[in-house]
This record gives C-alpha cells, structure tokens and sequence, in this order.
C-alpha cells in the first residue's frame, strides 16, 4: 500500500501556471502507473496559461469553480464536476469563485513538462 498526504508533497508551478503537488507518478519510482494524479491548485481571480499536453487529461473539481476552455468550448465547473480534455486540445482554466480552486488532474499515459506547451 501506497499513501501520500498532499500538504507533504512538494508543490511546484507547472508549465501552465497553477501550482501542482504530484500525488502519483511513475517517474518518482514509487508506483507503476499508466497515468499520473496531481492535485492542482489555481488562484482567486487567476487562470492558467493557454496551453496543450500531447496526453489526456481527466480534471475533477475539488474545491472552488472554474470556466473550462477546451479549443472553442467553456463550460462553468463547480465542486464535484468532471471533465475529460482531449489530447492536443488547447485548454486552460479560470477560477471565477471566491475561494482557491483546486482540482485532481489525472493525465494518461503520465505528465511530463516536455509535453505540457503554452500557445
């Protein structure tokens, strides 16, 4: 068994902007995944870069609400929302709410930076 408490991984700001804690990952060398989970965290008033990841990317809302862009689409998502982005798509995220937005992205095959462009 695996357990990992998110205000003990370290956080970092991703190539899009939100600051993100790497739940799971293969390349840290503690489990053998076909994806990667990191918990995502976006600012009052702030949005992430526009940006594409060659992978899947699975969002689940958390905590807060957001305005999703997907290529020409937006959608509002609040607390306890999905949405699944295509690979290549252009994507970024606002937080409308009042309070942090924070989302689990679960990204297939893993994350990587070098796949993670802004636009």
């Amino acid at each position: 068994m695996l357990i990992k408490h998110a205000a003990q991984v370290p956080a970092f700001i991703a190539n899009d902007g939100c600051l993100l804690r790497e739940l799971l990952h293969p390349a840290h060398g503690d489990c053998q995944l076909e994806y990667s989970l990191a918990l995502a965290e976006v600012a009052v008033g702030a949005a992430t870069y526009r940006h594409r990841l060659a992978q899947t990317e699975v969002y689940f809302i958390v905590a807060g609400e957001g305005e999703l862009h997907v290529d020409a689409l937006s959608s509002r998502l609040v607390t306890g929302d999905t949405a699944l982005i295509p690979a290549g798509a252009e994507q970024w995220i606002e937080n409308c709410g009042s309070e942090v937005l924070r989302f689990l992205a679960i990204v297939a095959p893993p994350w990587s930076a070098a796949d993670d462009q802004r636009t």
